[in-house]
């Protein structure tokens, strides 16, 4: 039987915990109670702090009997995380908490498949909740007072996240069509390209397009990781420009990393590598004064990448990509990498991609199964978009 996880620290947020167990059970869903506290529990819990912190990798004296709190919750977050994992009974998690247990129960949530319910009621909600979402599907709610025993408003927040829960515990989302689902990365200039590749893939996968932020990135790649995808249209790798040189929209030192380990098919390209993301002008830094920049908006602030920059992202692309042994296919666009990059545009550089597509082709060490190809087209071109879907087609065939 599925049950509906209710997590918090009862040794400070025991009654709210009850109350909200309670809440939920009133509606007829299965309810589990657990502790993830780091001294006695003050309520009644059906899975104690023992229990979630004995599957800490080091044991349970690796999280609890010390003194030193911030070192506890890190390892008390480490250890529901594997908890949660470790059952096969979940309709969904619901937490409350303030720092400290917003801290633990959303590592436990952030290790949960996408599309399995979480709702965190929680005192940070309103601020930045970047740390605890990341890129997981997390609802987090306000709870607006402190946790510091029920009153007439957090009765009133609870029962609604009560009933939140219990509703999508109770009525999970139908199984998508039977359509195998890829992974698309876009920008704004490169959004045509996309959105046609998009179009003539439609018919035969279930497209995701995920926006090239940063966080886009690393949720598609998150997908990849989950099996939840069955190959990947990358033709916006942008993120790694923030990376490497200070942008507000970076990716990780992973990225491509699930591409390697998963073998998917994969079809890349050099989308927005012209480009270095900061936010409003005051806010780029004063070593790349005196570049190329375009106002994208007040608050975006794009910059040209330099012919060493584009020689060191080239490079760094290629050899990631040279260790996937899945089939790679990834296209050059000889006549530009966005929609500013162009014959005219703010950050034509023909000399500047030159070095960036040596470099890439370089680097990627091509074989029987890592092919790239340069096309004397635009990225946005409809001949490109075309070219990308022939290859995809083509590898995810073999």
């Amino acid at each position: 039987m599925k049950r509906v996880y209710v997590v918090g620290t009862a040794d400070t947020k025991g009654e709210e915990l009850g109350f909200l167990a309670d809440m939920i059970a009133a509606t007829g869903a299965a309810v589990c109670r657990v502790d993830v506290g780091t001294r006695e529990a003050t309520t009644f819990v059906d899975i104690g702090a023992g229990d979630v912190a004995a599957h800490h990798p080091d044991g349970s004296t690796a999280v609890l009997g010390g003194n030193d709190r911030g070192a506890a919750v890190t390892a008390m977050g480490i250890a529901f995380a594997r908890f949660i994992q470790s059952r096969s009974d979940v309709a969904g998690v619901i937490g409350i908490g303030g720092g400290g247990g917003t801290s633990i129960v959303t590592a436990g949530m952030r290790a949960l498949p996408l599309g399995l319910p979480k709702i965190m009621v929680s005192t940070l909600a309103s601020g930045d909740t970047a740390p605890y979402v990341d890129v997981s599907d997390i609802v987090m709610m306000p709870s607006v007072t402190d946790m510091a025993g029920l009153n007439r408003l957090s009765r009133v927040v609870l029962h609604n996240a009560a009933q939140a829960m219990a509703g999508m515990a109770a009525n999970p989302a139908p199984a998508a069509d039977g359509k195998a689902s890829i992974g698309l990365t876009m920008f704004g200039v490169t959004t045509p390209c996309v959105t046609a590749i998009a179009e003539q893939l439609r018919d035969v996968y279930d497209c995701m397009v995920f926006h090239a932020t940063g966080t886009g990135g690393r949720s598609m790649e998150k997908l990849v990781d989950s099996g939840l995808l069955c190959g990947v249209v990358d033709i916006t790798t942008t993120e790694v420009c923030d990376l490497l040189f200070g942008g507000v929209l970076p990716a990780t030192e992973d990225r491509f990393g699930a591409i390697a380990r998963t073998r998917l098919p994969y079809v890349g390209s050099v989308g927005a590598l012209d480009m270095v993301n900061f936010w409003a002008p005051s806010t780029v830094p004063e070593r790349y004064r005196g570049r190329l920049f375009y106002e994208h908006n007040p608050n975006v602030t794009l910059m040209r990448t330099s012919i060493d920059e584009c020689r060191a992202i080239g490079e760094w692309i290629g050899a990631r990509l040279a260790s996937c042994q899945g089939p790679v296919h990834f296209l050059i666009p000889e006549k530009g990498v966005s929609a500013l990059d162009i014959e005219g545009g703010a950050f034509f550089d023909p000399e500047a991609d030159a070095v960036l597509f040596d470099a890439i082709e370089r680097a990627i060490e091509p074989s029987a199964t890592r092919r790239v190809t340069r096309l004397p087209l635009h990225i946005n071109d409809a001949e490109f978009a075309r070219a990308a879907v022939a290859a995809f087609l083509d590898i995810a065939r073999q």
